[in-house]
């Protein structure tokens, strides 16, 4: 018997089903949504072949099929867990750190902290981590200058988002490209288009509200304590940065994704060797991540004067105990991270989502869901726009930005091929707002953990996100401009044009 086409009522039926599931696993129970999802595959296999009579093992064809797509977004992602181990364990992000605090003065403070948190990001690929760590360290020097903590709170998150959606290192920046059907480095030169005149706009935004309180005095003890225990623990030197800069050149050469970062791991690892790591020690951090030592050992002594005291002057550290206690609480939370087995979550939720995205494709729901919102569509602006407005409604209704990537890039990935558009249109369009929105909606993941760590609630520092939400703004006002449209050439690279070519019609 032929399958069945669903309705649009069944569609949404089963759509609005899962999507309470995820609401509840989030809201209610505060549980990872990775078994709901697949409860969620297991309803729309159910009603797929109960209802619309489709053959189990051509919607299970589909889903591993599906998965497939992803395969090379966790190959990089195994990758970026070892990369992240050695380059902290080489002195590469502590290097980057140290100097990136530096460049704080009372005049420019908000555009120090958007430098400060974007530096952290790109090289650590998390927003979470950035926020939880330098973030929270910010938020107290401000409360100091007097600066509101809402206004803070949304400049850290414009930070720590721009390398969530432009760092190498970021599972989303590999989830998007994957999911729309292109390559990492395609993806990133994409969002380069948007993200930097945006960008600029944030950092003018924050050096003019700024001026309003150069007049305060920064908290240079908590600094110096920072920047002392980094000193005592890594290698800091801007040597350590040659592995950055390889990754970056040979990105610029436009050398495929895994061969580039394993260029960055080797050169991290030499820096490390000479630096007297042994090789067991570098295999074991590439595995299972860094653990700080110095900054853990002052963290363990807690509010024993007598051991804290010892421990600093062991470590030739010159700095009052309670704040030495403070920042280095913060170090062992910003550098335990890294290695191989810290992408098992990740990976695991993309199989998940993947599997519940491609039960929805397989079944014919995602293309009447297309269709629908297609209809009315007639202009690349247009296609972008639902693109951004079908991400937003993902970031409600799913509370969560893996399936805000993953759901709208599914459901437009076809749509886009035959429009004659690049795929990292599509991948560019799904991180300026699957990405960067998640953090403005209260009840979604990226929400809920950004009001928790700064203490602010997402409403009030929502206004202050500048880059989240003007980018999608700055994307869409882009594309019906006729700027950065790249379609899909001969040979599958990008032409970058007002309208398509004549030749690729």
């Amino acid at each position: 018997m032929e399958p069945r086409k669903p309705s649009l009522a069944l569609t949404l039926a089963v759509f609005l089903s899962v999507a309470a599931m995820i609401a509840a696993s989030v809201l209610v129970w505060e549980v990872d949504i990775h078994i709901t999802l697949i409860l969620g595959a297991i309803l729309t296999i159910a009603v797929g072949v109960a209802v619309l009579k489709y053959d189990y093992a051509t919607i299970e064809k589909g889903i591993i099929d599906g998965i497939m797509t992803g395969m090379q977004a966790c190959l990089i992602l195994y990758t970026v867990g070892p990369l992240i181990g050695t380059w902290i364990l080489s002195g590469v992000v502590p290097t980057m750190i140290y100097y990136g605090l530096a460049i704080l003065s009372p005049s420019i403070f908000l555009f120090a902290t958007l430098l400060i948190c974007s530096v952290v990001s790109l090289s650590t690929g998390t927003s979470w981590g950035t926020s939880g760590t330098v973030g929270i360290a910010l938020m107290g020097i401000a409360l100091g200058l007097g600066i509101p903590a809402p206004l803070t709170a949304g400049v850290v998150i414009s930070g720590a988002y721009f390398g969530d959606k432009m760092s190498p290192l970021s599972d989303t920046t590999n989830l998007a490209p994957a999911v729309a059907g292109t390559d990492l480095f395609q993806h990133i030169r994409a969002m380069v288009w948007t993200t930097g005149p945006t960008y600029i706009i944030v950092a003018v935004i924050t050096i003019v509200i700024g001026f309003r309180y150069a007049g305060g005095e920064l908290d240079a003890a908590k600094i110096a304590a920072i920047q002392a225990l980094m000193k005592a623990e890594f290698w800091i030197n801007p040597v350590t940065l040659i592995a950055p800069l390889v990754v970056i050149c040979l990105s610029a050469m436009r050398k495929p994704a895994l061969p580039s970062l394993w260029a960055g791991i080797f050169v991290a690892i030499i820096i490390a060797l000479v630096n007297g790591s042994g090789i067991g020690e570098i295999l074991n951090i590439m595995q299972y991540g860094y653990s700080p030592t110095v900054s853990a050992t002052i963290a363990g002594a807690g509010e024993d004067a007598a051991a804290l005291a010892k421990v600093l002057a062991e470590s030739n550290i010159t700095v009052a105990p309670d704040i030495a206690l403070e920042a280095a609480n913060d170090i062992v939370k910003l550098m335990e991270r890294g290695g191989l087995q810290s992408m098992n979550w990740t990976i695991s939720l993309i199989i998940c989502a993947f599997t519940f995205g491609f039960s929805m494709d397989t079944c014919g729901f995602l293309k009447v869901m297309l269709e629908a919102i297609m209809k009315p569509i007639k202009s690349v602006g247009g296609m972008i726009t639902a693109t951004i407005m079908s991400c937003l409604v993902c970031d409600i209704f799913l509370g969560d930005q893996y399936l805000s990537i993953a759901m709208p890039g599914t459901m437009f990935r076809s749509a886009y091929e035959e429009k004659g558009l690049h795929p990292r249109m599509l991948s560019r369009s799904l991180e300026d707002s699957g990405t960067l929105l998640s953090v403005l909606i209260p009840w979604n993941t990226c929400g809920a953990y950004h009001t928790t760590v700064l203490g602010v609630p997402t409403l009030e520092y929502a206004p202050y996100a500048f880059l989240n939400y003007l980018n999608p703004i700055v994307a869409i006002l882009l594309t019906y401009m006729g700027i950065g449209i790249a379609w899909k050439g001969k040979s599958g690279e990008p032409v970058i044009s007002k309208a398509r070519p004549a030749d690729l019609v």
